[in-house]
């Protein structure tokens, strides 16, 4: 199997200690359910599972290919080019996201 071809645009090594929400979402005032960084310029959208899906726009204006979960207890991470998950030394840290809007 082959592996990510894009680990050299890598640029976020250490997560951020807490954020506020999806950028997007926050500036739209629409609602997340679960966070991901870009580990290419540290953008924080929201997953696929959530209305506006931010990271995969994000991905698709920006051609940044890699994202980590900043959810607790989730370290793995997905190239949208490669279509590829997983777990990367780079992203140490953990960071304090608020609750999802959408959670009960």
């Amino acid at each position: 199997m082959a592996g990510c071809a894009h680990l050299d645009q890598v640029l976020v090594t250490e997560l951020p200690e807490s954020v506020p929400g999806c950028e997007d979402c926050l500036a739209e005032g629409t609602e997340w359910l679960h966070l991901r960084i870009c580990l290419r310029c540290g953008h924080v959208g929201c997953c696929d599972n959530s209305p506006a899906r931010h990271a995969t726009r994000h991905f698709e204006s920006t051609g940044h290919p890699l994202i980590r979960s900043l959810e607790r207890g989730e370290e793995w991470s997905w190239c949208f080019v490669d279509e590829l998950g997983m777990m990367l030394p780079e992203g140490t840290g953990s960071t304090r996201i608020p609750p999802s809007p959408l959670m009960p």
